[in-house]
C-alpha cells in the first residue's frame, strides 16, 4: 500500500493486512440513492443551511444550503485558484446536481454526487454495509496488480485505450476534444482485475479514515512521544484553524483529474475532505463483511 513517485501524502509504501470483504461492484447510483431517500425521508448535508457555529466569520450570505458545483472557467489561459471553477451554489444537492435542473433518467445509473460523509454513513447503515476503510479501498482498486501505478498496470492509456473517466485536454477549460464534462453511468468502463468498476476516475470516493498528511511509518524507540491527539482532531485542517471539522480519506480521483493539474485517478492518490463537504464530483461505495454481494 502506498506509493512513492506522485505525491509525498502517498508514502510510505507499507505492507497493510486486511480481513475479507465484499466491495460494491460499482459506485452508489442516483437510482439507489433514491430508492433511500424515498424509504426513509433523509435529507443529505446539502439540503440543510450550515451551521454558522461550525464556520466562524462566514458571509452570511453563504451559509445558505447548496453544494460546491464546478464550472469550466471562460477565459483561456493559464489558471491555477481552484475558486476560478468552483462555486457554491444555492439549492445544488444529489437531486438537482447543478442546483437548478432535476435529474434525468439518464442520469439515473451516474454515480450520486453531492454527499456528505454523514449521507453516505447514513446510506450504508440503511443498506447493511458500511464504507471501506482506505487500505480495504486502496487493496480492491488495485484489482491484484499490488505496486502498479493504476488499477491496470503502468500506462495510463495503454495502447491507446481510455481506462476511466478522468478530464481530457488542459485542465481547468473546456478544451476537451468534444468529451461531455461530469459523471458517467457506472459500467461505462473497463472493469478491473476484481471485477470492480470506477474505481479510478468518474467521482472520488469517501472512505472511513481520517486524514494524516503521511501514513504512518515503524514506530521508533529513538522518537521524542508528542502530545497524543484523537485521529479526528489530529485531521483537522491547520489553514483553517478555527474549524473544527474532521477530515476523511477520499480516493480514486475524478472526472477532473488531469495530467496537467492532479494526477490522483490512481490506487494510491488520496485527498481530505470535511465531513460536512459535498461536491459535484465526490460519490462513494460500501463494503460489507458478510456474504453480502455487490449490488
Amino acid at each position: 500500500m502506498g506509493e512513492t513517485r506522485f505525491y509525498p501524502e502517498e508514502g510510505p509504501v507499507r505492507d497493510v493486512t486486511v480481513d475479507d470483504f465484499f466491495i460494491d461492484a460499482v459506485p452508489v447510483t442516483n437510482r439507489q440513492f433514491s430508492r433511500f431517500v424515498d424509504d426513509t425521508g433523509y435529507m443529505t448535508t446539502a439540503e440543510v443551511p450550515p451551521d454558522p457555529a461550525a464556520y466562524p466569520g462566514a458571509d452570511p450570505a453563504m451559509l445558505v444550503a447548496g453544494s460546491l458545483v464546478f464550472k469550466a472557467p471562460r477565459n483561456a489561459g493559464e489558471m491555477r485558484f481552484w475558486g476560478d471553477w468552483w462555486h457554491y451554489v444555492p439549492d445544488a444537492c444529489w437531486h438537482r446536481p447543478d442546483g437548478t435542473t432535476a435529474l434525468t433518467d439518464a442520469q439515473l445509473d451516474h454515480p450520486v454526487v453531492h454527499v456528505s460523509f454523514n449521507d453516505a454513513s447514513a446510506f450504508a447503515d440503511w443498506a447493511g454495509k458500511r464504507l471501506p476503510t482506505e487500505a480495504e479501498w486502496e487493496f480492491a482498486a488495485r484489482g491484484g496488480l499490488p505496486g502498479a501505478a493504476y488499477s491496470w498496470g503502468e500506462e495510463f492509456e495503454p495502447d491507446g485505450q481510455v481506462m476511466a473517466n478522468t478530464w481530457n485536454g488542459h485542465f481547468p477549460m473546456a478544451d476537451i476534444g468534444g468529451k461531455q464534462v461530469g459523471t458517467s453511468p457506472v459500467k461505462s468502463y473497463p472493469e478491473n482485475g476484481y471485477g470492480l468498476f470506477d474505481m479510478i476516475g468518474n467521482v472520488w470516493e469517501w472512505t472511513a479514515d481520517y486524514w494524516a498528511e503521511r501514513h504512518p511509518s515503524a514506530p521508533s524507540c529513538c522518537k521524542p512521544s508528542a502530545p497524543q491527539r484523537s485521529a479526528a482532531e489530529a485531521s483537522f485542517d491547520p489553514m483553517q484553524p478555527n474549524i473544527k471539522i474532521a477530515r476523511k480519506v477520499l480516493k480514486g480521483g475524478s472526472h477532473l483529474c488531469a495530467p496537467s493539474y492532479c494526477r490522483r485517478y490512481r490506487p494510491a492518490a488520496r485527498q481530505p475532505e470535511m465531513v460536512d463537504s459535498a461536491t459535484s464530483h465526490l460519490g462513494f461505495r460500501c463494503v460489507a463483511h458478510t456474504d453480502r454481494r455487490s449490488q
